[in-house]
């Protein structure tokens, strides 16, 4: 359980117009907020013409005040009793939520029922919290047992723990109502009220100056060997500032928010321990959201790369690794907060480049020495590049001449002091002292502020 928050000074919007939506200016973990909570009524907190009238009226006002939205939802869906106002009562939230979207932070905490077209505005939200016993989908078990003879119960279809690990639609789950909104709350302490202002700075007692000794000491000179990327990224900021989110969806890459030297970071990192660090669709789709949402809200990021390359498999290829891996590409193309990449063990081929390379764009990009950047590993390049060398050889002969040019390669061409002499990679730099080098590069950074071309919007690769 996360600790109780204070409760606010709420000032009400609306509150009687419909039984089962209540909206409120109030305060969540001292920080002012637009909250609604829809619930309860008539009809399990179904959503009509009233109560789509007051969730309206609430993001109006959270917008023109600069204030983060958080809605309160256990929803039955479209109130059915109002006919086809229901729907659009929704449709018009849907569009306030999206003109929102980018301006203010909008997080939902689902501590019930979410179901049919009003579920679909958690995937408009920054973030989703979700209560264990919650369960959200857009067509119910007995649509889908109808369509495709498949039995199914609420929570199987849509309950807490499948969008945790397989949709991704939750960023964090929680006990209960209380507990979701202090884990709204803990979000809400990394993101500023609005795009137009920083996100808060607060003291640390952890010194830049400290060694990093843990995360040093956690990686593995092998190059095969498996490890926890956590171990490197809560090493390097500060003490007990790491908030991952989205952790179980797509655990091959890392997601969540930091703090270095007291200011509030997002942090993107390859996790080895699951996959050996490739990069598939939803890793990409992950990363991309989630560096998309830091670079609205001010946000620098930290990018922290350990990946042997993108996965292969047809199936991959099939659902579209080309257009999901560019959502990585664009996301980081498209950003201007303060980038710093961190090389600490592998990185090869495209998919070092889309981990925010000095070719994307990246501000400070550093390697320890016992990376390897490159094209591919030592092992596929001498197989592509002295094949038939090998091939004419035989037994120990071959292996002894194999193990040559895999170590003239890696020293060539992988080592990180060549990236370096090319000005691909800004600095070889002692594990040790990589919190101090990142404090400081970000504190250079800060003043940073990119333009990007004036046009109506951008049209990512969705």
């Amino acid at each position: 359980m996360r600790p109780r928050q204070p409760a606010g000074l709420p000032t009400r919007l609306e509150a009687r117009r419909g039984a089962a939506v209540e909206a409120r200016l109030d305060h969540i973990g001292g920080r002012p907020v637009g909250l609604f909570r829809l619930a309860g009524g008539r009809h399990r907190g179904a959503l009509g013409p009233a109560e789509g009238e007051t969730i309206e009226r609430l993001v109006q006002v959270a917008i023109a005040d600069g204030l983060p939205i958080v809605g309160v939802v256990s929803s039955a869906g479209a109130d059915m009793g109002e006919g086809i106002a229901s729907l659009h009562a929704w449709g018009r939230v849907a569009s306030q939520l999206s003109r929102a979207s980018g301006t203010v932070p909008i997080i939902l905490a689902v501590t019930g029922p979410y179901v049919s077209g009003p579920a679909l505005l958690a995937g408009i939200a920054d973030h989703v919290v979700m209560t264990v016993d919650a369960f959200a989908y857009v067509t119910g078990p007995r649509a889908v047992e109808g369509f495709t003879g498949e039995v199914l119960d609420p929570v199987s279809l849509g309950g807490a723990a499948v969008h945790d690990a397989r949709s991704g639609v939750v960023s964090l789950l929680a006990e209960d109502e209380e507990d979701a909104l202090a884990a709204a709350a803990e979000l809400l302490s990394y993101l500023p009220l609005n795009t137009m202002e920083e996100p808060p700075r607060l003291t640390t007692a952890d010194p830049v100056t400290r060694d990093c000794t843990t995360g040093a000491s956690a990686v593995p000179t092998g190059a095969r060997a498996s490890y926890d990327i956590r171990a490197v990224v809560t090493d390097v900021i500060d003490e007990s500032s790491f908030l991952e989110v989205r952790a179980r969806y797509a655990p091959n890459m890392v997601t969540g928010y930091g703090r270095l030297d007291g200011r509030a970071i997002g942090i993107v990192a390859n996790q080895p321990h699951h996959r050996a660090g490739t990069i598939d669709i939803e890793a990409s789709r992950k990363a991309a959201r989630f560096v998309q949402a830091c670079d609205t809200f001010n946000l620098p990021l930290l990018t922290v790369v350990d990946t042997p390359g993108f996965e292969p498999g047809k199936d991959l290829e099939w659902r579209g690794m080309i257009r999901h891996g560019a959502e990585l590409v664009f996301a980081y193309g498209e950003a201007t907060v303060p980038r710093l990449c961190l090389v600490v063990r592998k990185a090869y081929g495209g998919a070092y480049i889309v981990m925010d390379s000095r070719g994307l764009g990246s501000d400070f990009c550093a390697a320890w020495p016992g990376a390897e950047i490159a094209v591919m590993g030592a092992k596929g390049a001498v197989q592509i590049l002295s094949g038939r060398q090998l091939a004419a050889l035989e037994g120990d002969a071959r292996e002894r001449e194999r193990e040559v040019l895999e170590a003239d390669y890696t020293a060539r061409y992988c080592a990180p002091y060549v990236a370096a002499e090319r000005g691909y990679i800004d600095d070889v730099i002692d594990p040790l002292e990589t919190r101090r080098v990142l404090a400081g590069a970000l504190d250079h950074l800060v003043a940073k502020r990119e333009q990007l071309p004036a046009r109506r919007h951008s049209n990512t690769p969705l």
